[in-house]
């Protein structure tokens, strides 16, 4: 009992961390499910914690939760239908624009519950890490609509097929944002080459605004206090 009561306190007080820790958990999923459907079970049950985790996070946050918890909650009703079997592309791509307006909503509440904190924290830091995966994991939903309503908008030169899978669209995503350009997957089609390119101007601004910010605050709380003695 003790022990839930603790977990339930760290929770509380760093949403942002459980929420980062959730997402780094789907990377390592998404490496073990890659082209093997036994395990997806698992990470569908990941994906609808981080989904709870994003919710709480919202309500913790200065923006209108109507949205955000309406955002999740069709996320949520939409990959319960992909899980038990209705995946056709009408059905998945109402699920990942959910899921892509849910991850861009807790993106957008983070960033606003990080700018008015004068002083550097603990959930600050881990927020601005979890901001950067919910808007790679965003993007990464929307190259997935994007490809199944114009096939062939993305082309790999190692899997020539119609649709990429998960994670090479999310090894795309996390390449654009972090402007490394490692992803041997190209962007064909003209929507998929504007969202990439709108990707890439998110992360440029996101380490020009975001963390510039983080080191500043951080230069401010090592700043020697002023002496209140005037000679």
């Amino acid at each position: 009992m003790q022990s839930l009561k603790q977990f339930w306190g760290s929770f509380r007080l760093l949403p942002s961390a459980w929420l980062l820790l959730v997402q780094l958990a789907l990377l390592v999923m998404a490496m073990l499910t890659y082209g093997d459907s036994e395990y997806r079970a698992l990470t569908w049950s990941l994906g609808v914690l981080a989904l709870l985790i994003i919710a709480k996070v919202i309500r913790q946050t200065p923006v209108f939760t109507f949205w955000g918890l309406v955002f999740v909650s069709g996320a949520f009703l939409f990959s319960i239908l992909i899980f038990i079997g209705y995946d056709n592309s009408k059905i998945q791509i109402i699920a990942y624009s959910f899921e892509a307006l849910a991850y861009f909503y807790a993106a957008y509440g983070l960033l606003r519950y990080m700018f008015p904190v004068r002083y550097l924290t603990k959930d600050e830091l881990f927020a601005a890490g979890a901001v950067f995966t919910l808007i790679a994991w965003a993007f990464a939903f929307l190259y997935s609509i994007c490809q199944l309503l114009l096939p062939h908008s993305f082309q790999n030169p190692n899997q020539p097929q119609d649709l990429q899978v998960w994670l090479d669209l999310l090894f795309l995503s996390f390449s654009l944002q972090s402007a490394t350009g490692l992803s041997d997957l190209m962007p064909i089609s003209p929507a998929a080459r504007v969202l990439t390119m709108l990707q890439m101007f998110g992360g440029v601004m996101y380490l020009a605004v975001v963390v510039s910010r983080l080191i500043a605050l951080q230069y401010i709380a090592h700043l020697p206090k002023q002496s209140s003695d005037k000679e």
